[in-house]
């Protein structure tokens, strides 16, 4: 049983067959202001589906939203200062920019997109929504999941899709059905949580047979120097991380781009006629990007707290929980598909 409540047209007036199946809810409402799921009511609020916590809000949500507080619920492992920082880094770099269509091809290359044409496909940990964007026409729908404020961007960046649905939640504590889509990815989130990253791809297998997972590599294809740059990386990134400031987060960012990254981007095309250029850090991945991409990425680099990194080989012992996995050859490292 489904019902409307309510006489102004809302987003999810034609989708509410969607998010029963989604949801495997028996009974679906919705309301002006929130969605009722067998009963449990969740917050619509600029066209996103709450489902995180009261506890988990972040600050500017809580000011929004008002209702019932906590539940009271022990919130296991739960990642506050990453949903802080990921909410004001995409705040801060909200706009779709013309590499991330080039980079939505590299993390793609494993996936056959016209076999999408009839699925539902979930983002999870969306951000603003620069995949889906690309995704928009060729899938039947798309979910996307944040659980951090930078989900409202997605919202706006995908404004023009009439196919999606927008929900703020927890990786942790997803409230889906078993199997609710046909494709799932989820690129450069799980090396962000407080729990192991290859355990979360295995937890997911049962939302979609076919996942793809991009995993921070550790630099096990690389020269040794990478390694011992990376780990003084490490260090300052510990350090910084701490601070939430925007103006320091800010200067940091731009300092960082131009006395780091540049550098090394200048010294590879220098040594590039010599076929050198595969030896420099961070050339191969940021040569082609602008100043405002190499920036988000900085931003991304040294704010986060949490970061896990993966061999290769680590990443084939998933074999022992699919039926395949196959890796990419090719950047960002270590991105790949897993098929239950």
């Amino acid at each position: 049983m489904k019902e409307r409540v309510g006489t102004d047209r809302m987003y999810y007036d034609d989708k509410l067959e969607t998010l029963k199946d989604i949801f495997g809810a028996n009974e679906v409402i919705l309301e002006t202001n929130r969605l009722l799921l067998d009963g449990r009511a969740y917050p619509i609020v600029d066209d996103v589906i709450i489902q995180l916590d009261p506890s988990q809000y972040p600050r500017a949500l809580k000011q929004r939203i008002k209702g019932p507080g906590e539940t009271g619920e022990k919130i296991s492992e739960f990642a506050e200062d990453i949903q802080f920082t990921f909410g004001q880094e995409w705040q801060r770099f909200p706009e779709i920019l013309p590499e991330h269509e080039d980079e939505f091809h590299q993390y793609f290359d494993l996936v056959d997109l016209s076999g999408l044409r009839d699925r539902r496909v979930c983002d999870l940990g969306c951000g603003i929504g620069r995949w889906s964007y690309f995704l928009k026409d060729k899938c039947r729908e798309l979910v996307l999941i944040d659980f951090s404020e930078a989900i409202f961007v997605a919202r706006r960046n995908l404004q023009d899709s009439g196919s999606a649905i927008f929900i703020m939640a927890d990786i942790k504590n997803l409230v889906f059905r078993d199997n609710f889509a046909d494709f799932m990815f989820c690129l450069g989130v799980l090396h962000h949580l407080p729990a192991n990253a290859l355990d979360e791809v295995r937890a997911l297998r049962k939302y979609a047979p076919t996942l793809l997972i991009y995993l921070y590599y550790c630099l096990d294809n690389r020269p040794f120097y990478f390694r011992f740059l990376f780990a003084v990386a490490t260090v300052l990134r510990r350090k910084v991380s701490k601070v939430k400031g925007p103006s320091f987060r800010s200067f940091f960012t731009w300092f960082s781009t131009v006395f780091l990254y540049e550098p090394f981007i200048l010294l590879g095309r220098v040594l590039r006629p010599f076929g050198l250029s595969g030896n420099v850090p961070l050339y191969e991945a940021y040569h082609t990007k602008s100043f405002k991409r190499i920036q988000q990425d900085v931003y991304d680099r040294f704010f986060t707290g949490i970061e896990q990194r993966f061999s290769r080989e680590h990443i084939l012992e998933l074999q022992n929980s699919f039926s395949s996995i196959k890796v990419s050859d090719s950047i960002p490292y270590w991105h790949f598909i897993c098929q239950r």
